[in-house]
């Protein structure tokens, strides 16, 4: 293995959570590499782990392993897993959706049922609310390690029966291009849709054209107007709203120098939509 252990969780780091899963590895194996994806993913907010987590693992080195804890059904019955991606990464996580974007982006090649009976910290059976310390960072610890298997982790598990969320899909229609507000760009405010930049070579939209862009919460319209599609921000004024491709190769919109989710009050999820339409009038967004 990679002996290369990466967290991610909603704990925040104004307590001691973090630092506990961090000791509970170093306890597996001194030697273990620890780094932080993030532990600022909003309370409960499991869409927004599943997304971060296939924002991040392509880029580390294979073998590399995961584990991500924001885990609102602690103690219940959802199963606790671990999977390997077709690109050859691990997650260690519970079974609540967190895996979607994965699934859907690398691909997930096979999935093991924790077995606590052996990939759980010692002494620690009759505790039920802190299974990211006891039960994922232990395990994640020993697999990144290379103190267990893959295979030793537990029953295999079908990769169909994993946990998934309804994703939106991007429509086209009479050249309406409309998708979703997946997440925010949250220290910018930049709004990261479901548009992949495929939809506007295929319709023939190029940089400097001057889109028609509508966004909604649900049914309720909060926002539209015309902007240009430009390759960085520099594109535009500043205060000046800009379409461009953010760094996952997806369709984003940005405020210069400014935050457009605050201010426009706009949120990301599967009820924010967003409607793009290429107009008839062009610009030249290198002309300031």
């Amino acid at each position: 293995m990679s002996n290369l252990l990466v967290f991610q969780s909603d704990f925040g780091i104004s307590d001691g959570a973090v630092s506990a899963m961090y000791g509970v590895a170093k306890s597996v194996s001194t030697t273990l590499d620890l780094y932080d994806l993030t532990h600022d993913i909003p309370p409960y907010h499991i869409w927004e782990a599943s997304y971060r987590l296939a924002q991040t693992t392509s880029y580390w080195p294979e073998q590399t392993v995961f584990v991500s804890v924001v885990d609102p059904g602690v103690g219940s019955e959802r199963l606790s897993v671990v999977v390997k991606t077709k690109a050859n990464h691990y997650i260690v996580t519970p079974d609540n959706g967190t895996l979607t974007h994965l699934a859907q982006s690398v691909r997930i090649s096979e999935a093991r049922i924790i077995d606590e009976k052996i990939n759980r910290l010692a002494e620690s059976f009759q505790s039920y609310t802190f299974h990211g310390r006891d039960v994922y960072a232990y395990t994640g610890a020993r697999l990144a390690a290379g103190k267990t298997s893959f295979e030793q982790i537990g029953p295999q598990l079908d990769v169909d029966q994993l946990v998934r969320f309804t994703t939106p899909e991007v429509t086209v229609n009479n050249r309406v291009i409309t998708g979703t507000i997946d997440i925010l760009d949250i220290r910018f405010g930049n709004l990261w849709t479901n548009i992949d930049k495929n939809y506007f070579y295929q319709e023939a939209i190029e940089y400097g054209d001057i889109l028609e862009v509508t966004i909604l919460d649900d049914t309720q319209q909060v926002y539209k107007n015309m902007m240009a599609f430009g390759r960085s921000f520099a594109d535009t004024q500043v205060g000046e709203p800009i379409l461009y491709i953010n760094s996952l190769g997806k369709i984003a919109i940005a405020l210069n120098q400014g935050s457009f989710a605050d201010a426009y009050h706009i949120n990301a999820g599967t009820q924010s939509k967003i409607r793009i339409h290429k107009t008839t009038k062009t610009s030249d967004p290198f002309t300031k």
